[in-house]
Order: C-alpha cells, then structure tokens, then sequence
C-alpha cells in the first residue's frame, strides 16, 4: 500500500463538554486561541473550531467566529486550516447554519449531511447555498454518521443538489451508549465508500469516541486516512489515562503515526487532502 500523507485536524472543545470535563477544554476566544496554537506547533495541520457563549454555549454566532478566524491567523500564521462548524446540537435550523456560512465566509467548514438536509423541500435552497459556498472558495466536509449517509451524499451529488467535490468525516461510534467507539466501527464506512465511484477518490478522515480513539485513529491512519483529535470527541490517551491537554493529544497520534513509518502533508498536500481547489486556498 502506497500511503499517502496524513492531515491531523484538532478539536479543541466541541459543543458539549465544559471544565467540568476538563479543566482545560478551551471555552473563551483566548483560550481556544491558546489551545489550537500549542496543538499547531504539535503538529496538528487544521483546527476544528466551535464557538461559545458567556455562559459557555455552543453557538453559531457569526461575529465571534470571525473575531476566532483572525485571532487565530494571527497567532498561528497561514499555513493553519481554520474549519468552523453548522453543529446544530438540537438547537439550530438549517437556514440558521446557512446563514452562520454566508456571513463569515470560513476557509473550511464542517456540515453534518443529516443537519443540514433535515428538511426534504429545501434542495434547491442548499444547492443554491452549496454552490456559493463553494465558488467563495470554502472547502466543505460532510459529516456522516453512518454508512448509509454515503449513499445519501452520493445521491445528492447524483441530483445535481451537492458539487461533486468535497471531503468527508466518519464518525465511529457516535450513537453508541457507550461513547466507546472500536476501530471496527470504520469498517463499513470504508466498503460503502469503495462501492461508490463517485467518492472512491474522495478523501476521507476519521474522529471517534472515548478510550477507544487512539486505536479508531491509528487504524484510519494505516488505511490512509486523515484523523480528528481533541477534547471535543475524547479526553484519553491509548492506555486510559486522561491527557492534560489537547496538544498533548495531537503529540501521541503524530508520534504513532511515525511509528508507522507515516509523512505529515506539506501546506499544498493539506490543500489537496482537504478539499481546496487549485488556487483557492485563501488565509
């Protein structure tokens, strides 16, 4: 097997845990400032990022997401991927994620399939949007939740309602009670995306949950995937113990990866890995 180079993306916080998790998961614009630079100079190439109240929480707030964007190209220079997210947790309507990308215009961002399509009469409404979010030069990642929502992507891409470009995001064991996730759990995943052409060039990354992440993102990483670590999904290193923070956590799967004889990608392989068209890739 040929392996390509991997990209490491951190989430820092997510949208649900607080202190109370960790003391530090980063909640503040400075912090997260903080915490995305030192999980940088670890060697994490992009950043997930969610954004959050005084009180803590998650929230698709336009303003504060481009005063994160320029804090954090500020202090992180131009070589960060900086992927804001539409998480709708419950709370947010796919207009409001729609509007959350029009306003701030992000370099990258995040879009569960499911959020954003969880109304069947707002096709021509998210192709619309999808088109001027790609034309802007913004690189999407779609969300998927289960195999199933690969073949619901392929459809849409098949419609005309999804650009045929783009990468995507599996997440292992999301719905299980456990929160454990197991690197069996990629399996399926990865021989639903071999049986559709359409994708089959498409790159590919991987979070996971609890314990078990460690393993879920090493596996990725053998089979030629891109992973997402940090406190947002797990708060453990592979012998159980919790890490003291999220750089320490981008240090242990960049060291593992090493061991499996694996390149980090180059700012233009990130580009490509990522999503972004010749050209396009604008700080």
């Amino acid at each position: 097997m040929v392996h390509k180079p991997y990209v490491v993306m951190v989430a820092p916080n997510g949208a649900r845990r607080t202190k109370a998790d960790h003391p530090n998961l980063p909640m503040s614009e400075a912090e997260i400032v903080d915490a995305v630079a030192a999980a940088h100079a670890a060697g994490a190439q992009g950043a997930h990022v969610h954004v959050r109240d005084e009180s803590g929480t998650h929230v698709l707030d336009a303003a504060r997401y481009i005063a994160l964007t320029a804090a954090l190209r500020a202090r992180c220079g131009p070589d960060l991927i900086i992927q804001v997210t539409t998480e709708a947790v419950g709370r947010y309507t796919p207009e409001e994620q729609r509007a959350l990308v029009d306003t701030v215009r992000p370099q990258a961002v995040s879009i569960a399939l499911q959020e954003l399509f969880a109304d069947p009469d707002e096709s021509a409404i998210n192709r619309a949007f999808l088109e001027r979010t790609i034309a802007s030069g913004t690189a999407v990642q779609w969300i998927l939740y289960a195999p199933n929502q690969i073949e619901q992507l392929v459809r849409f891409i098949d419609e005309g309602i999804v650009p045929p470009e783009g990468t995507m995001l599996f997440v292992l064991g999301r719905y299980a009670e456990s929160q454990e996730s197991d690197p069996t759990d990629l399996l399926p995943f990865l021989a639903t995306q071999a049986g559709q052409p359409t994708l089959r060039e498409w790159s590919w990354s991987v979070c996971a949950f609890g314990r078990g992440e460690t393993a879920c993102l090493s596996t990725a990483l053998a089979l030629g995937g891109d992973v997402r670590i940090g406190f947002e999904n797990s708060l453990w290193h592979a012998d159980g113990h919790v890490a003291q923070d999220n750089a320490e956590r981008v240090s242990a799967i960049c060291a593992l990866a090493d061991q499996l004889g694996l390149s980090p990608a180059s700012p233009s392989d990130v580009a490509a890995r990522l999503g972004f068209r010749s050209g396009r890739w604008h700080p």
